[in-house]
């Protein structure tokens, strides 16, 4: 087991050593995420697109729940545990920041764990409060939690966003860039993590692709998750609707 420090006051070099920290799994979740939390918010208004809207809004759930598991059983940053901060060191951490002496984490960094619980809870939370919108009958209140989540999350997206380029500038490192090669300007060699875990991003891989070839060619959503509903035909009757109401 690694016992290297996963802080340090120390700024890495453009010439520092260049180490695995992400795992594929990782990454792949990230960038999945982010994309079906942007193709569900640009699809919600749309009843033509209502499929697309369960087809990101599924994967958002399936997603988050993936992470949850790989959150106890995947690589060492990818653990809660390596990033489970408490209030004291993420005050510090922002404080640093104000000071243009920034802490530096090899892994997640105290406000950058705040944004991962927070985009967890919030997409979990808006995936269950969606998912009870289509199964059940929904009220007109849940869907106003339910849109309310949403504009939550694009809030703490955001912030997480400019967190991000700020964090880059001080600590003369490219985050985005590290969330996609995994590699990070580490303190040493050893504060690296030793598997890429390729089976169980190809698995997750696998997943989704099936999930959205499914929904695409058949026009509907598998294991009944469109509940009574056909979200093919909900845009054409909402259409009718309002035009006999005219």
């Amino acid at each position: 087991m690694n016992t290297a420090p996963a802080t340090s006051t120390t700024v890495p070099s453009a010439s520092a050593t260049k180490v695995l920290i992400w795992d594929l799994p990782t990454r792949l979740f990230h960038w999945s995420l982010a994309i079906c939390f942007a193709g569900a918010w640009l699809t919600s208004d749309s009843e033509r697109q209502q499929l697309l809207h369960l087809l990101f809004g599924y994967s958002l759930f399936g997603l988050i729940g993936f992470r949850i598991v790989w959150g106890f059983i995947g690589s060492r940053y990818a653990r809660f545990g390596s990033f489970f901060k408490g209030p004291g060191a993420t005050l510090r951490y922002l404080g640093s920041m104000a000071k243009r002496q920034p802490e530096h984490h090899v892994g997640h960094n105290p406000a950058g764990a705040v944004a991962v619980w927070l985009l967890l809870g919030l997409g979990l939370a808006i995936a269950i409060t969606g998912w009870q919108m289509v199964v059940g009958s929904a009220g007109e209140s849940l869907e106003e939690v339910h849109e309310a989540l949403a504009i939550a999350m694009l809030v703490v997206v955001g912030l997480h966003i400019v967190g991000v380029i700020v964090s880059s500038v001080l600590h003369r490192e490219n985050l985005p860039r590290a969330m996609v090669t995994g590699r990070k300007s580490g303190l040493r060699p050893e504060d690296g993590i030793a598997r890429k875990s390729g089976i169980v991003a190809l698995l997750l891989f696998a997943a989704l692709a099936a999930f959205w070839s499914y929904g695409l060619a058949t026009r509907q959503l598998p294991f009944g998750l469109a509940g009574s509903g056909d979200p093919t035909t909900a845009g054409a009757a909402a259409g009718h609707e309002e035009h006999d109401e005219d």
